[in-house]
């Protein structure tokens, strides 16, 4: 069996919920089957908002028994296996290699005031201009320095990122890939390495971080293949940070943007090189790993965790929350109800998204309105607004025009967003393809076995293989009117 008819299994876990994808690129070939998928909401247990690991492990590894009897199925074998995840959470391990304690959720309040107290010790724009990474107050850097503050776990020996933890049960091999390890805050900008003298500095055990890895680094083989078919799989790290393998897996024009959309929207471009002064940091934008080389240049944006909270809330109140339903309501209204700031620090993690919502509606003279139609219209339309105010800044801070916005994700299969991004922008979008995390995560496995000799010949294949769908952009009075609302409305809440 040639290497081309190999299948590679994508463990791709969200904030929440989780996927295993078993996919083959061979040629002519972009198959993907999702053979389970689970959830894992944050707990709240010993103090704090926390992941149950234990059950993401289980759920994986029965995801890798069903993957392993689909190959069996389709009389292919398994090359290889990746994880990719969210970032900046971690757990710590013992000297054996055991969980001490369930991770803590990025959620948790326990950052509130690490930021302040890390800045009486280290500026800002030092901390900046080391590490190149945008300020937010869940950062590796700062939960870390909450821990440390309370108490590390006497028997910590080693932090492992959550892909990583999930690598090292399968492969016995604890390393830190190096696209989520940008996301902490700690490594050194530009050179792949931990910041020694940050650590020192802010006094972080920096005795735990483990080797950092590039993305396609083969970790070994798979642990105790338990299902036939498994047997010779390699653990494969892939770009593990889950906006890393999405934009690797997003077949982008020359010069695009790309928004990630999800529960969060990551709006930015991909470089070659990290962007690092004083502008860049007086707006927080950041310069996080990409696969192969590359450095994502973006800025975070609440995304879709603002819609899917509402709708959450609507359907325990029994309103109506059918997603289609919302959608095409959304998409036949006229005129635009309301808009907010997507961002305002207040809607990262109310207790009532509504409520939160409406409290700003009120603030800039705005209806709240109980609508779920409305609301969603002032959700999408907002964040389109807001993915456009980031895309001027990147422009100004990079100074070369962006052509057009290339939209992957869950967000992209929302055409009411699709197309208002494009209205806002003004420039024609691409969306799709939707599984861009799993396949950036094949891809780069893929890489790393030979099939493909670049990360540019993965993206003509997924080119040829899923074509985007494309949105131009409708500009009216209506749309500038609405525009210039949005602005004013940012310039008073945005702090960047």
């Amino acid at each position: 069996m040639s290497s081309t008819d190999a299948l590679r299994i994508a463990v791709d876990l969200g904030a929440g919920s989780g996927r295993v994808i078993v996919a083959g690129v061979g040629p002519a070939e972009l198959r993907l089957d999702e053979v389970r998928r689970f959830r894992y909401p944050a707990e709240r247990r010993d103090g704090h908002l926390r992941w149950p690991f234990a059950s993401i492990r289980a759920e994986v590894e029965a995801g890798l028994a069903q993957a392993a009897a689909l190959a069996r199925a389709m009389n292919r074998r398994v090359a290889s296996v990746g994880v990719d995840s969210w970032g900046v959470d971690y757990g710590l391990l013992d000297p054996d290699g055991r969980l001490l304690e369930d991770p803590i959720c990025y959620r948790d309040e326990r950052t509130a005031t690490a930021m302040d107290e890390v800045f009486q010790r280290l500026p800002r724009g030092e901390i900046f201009a080391r590490t190149g990474i945008q300020f937010l107050a869940f950062n590796t850097l700062f939960q870390l320095h909450a821990h440390t503050r309370m108490g590390l776990p006497a028997a910590a020996t080693k932090m492992l990122m959550i892909p990583d933890l999930l690598h090292q049960a399968l492969s016995g091999r604890a390393v830190t890939e190096y696209t989520n390890a940008t996301t902490t805050q700690l490594l050194q900008v530009g050179t792949g390495r931990w910041d020694d003298t940050l650590l020192e500095t802010l006094g972080l055990p920096g005795q735990l971080l483990p080797e950092v890895v590039p993305a396609g680094s083969d970790l070994g083989p798979l642990l105790s293949p338990t299902t036939e078919g498994m047997a010779g799989a390699r653990v494969i790290a892939p770009a593990t940070h889950d906006t890393a393998s999405a934009v690797a897996g997003t077949p982008l024009e020359e010069g695009w943007a790309y928004v990630s959309s999800g529960t969060w929207s990551l709006v930015g471009v991909e470089r070659s090189a990290p962007l690092v002064d004083a502008e860049v940091a007086r707006h927080n934008f950041t310069n996080e790993g990409g696969a192969f080389g590359t450095v994502r240049f973006l800025k975070n944006v609440m995304g879709l965790w603002l819609y899917e909270s509402c709708r959450r809330e609507w359907g325990r109140h029994g309103l109506p929350c059918d997603h289609a339903t919302l959608l095409a309501a959304a998409a036949a209204g006229n005129g635009m109800p309301a808009l907010i700031f997507p961002d305002d620090l207040r809607l990262f993690n109310p207790g009532d998204m509504r409520s939160a919502l409406a409290d700003q509606l009120r603030e800039t003279g705005q209806t709240a309105s109980d609508d779920p139609v409305a609301t969603t219209r002032t959700i999408l339309d907002s964040l389109a607004f807001r993915y456009a105010s980031v895309l001027r800044t990147i422009e100004t801070l990079t100074g070369r025009t962006i052509p057009g916005v290339h939209i992957v994700g869950g967000g992209c299969q929302n055409d009411y967003l699709d197309q208002a991004t494009a209205n806002a922008t003004g420039k024609p979008v691409l969306a799709g393809p939707v599984e861009a995390t799993a396949i950036g995560n094949v891809l780069v496995q893929a890489i790393a076995a030979g099939r493909f000799p670049s990360l540019a010949a993965a993206r003509d294949h997924v080119r040829l293989s899923a074509p985007p769908r494309r949105f131009e952009p409708r500009r009216d009075a209506h749309w500038q009117a609405a525009a210039r609302r949005y602005a004013e409305i940012e310039q008073r809440f945005s702090t960047s």
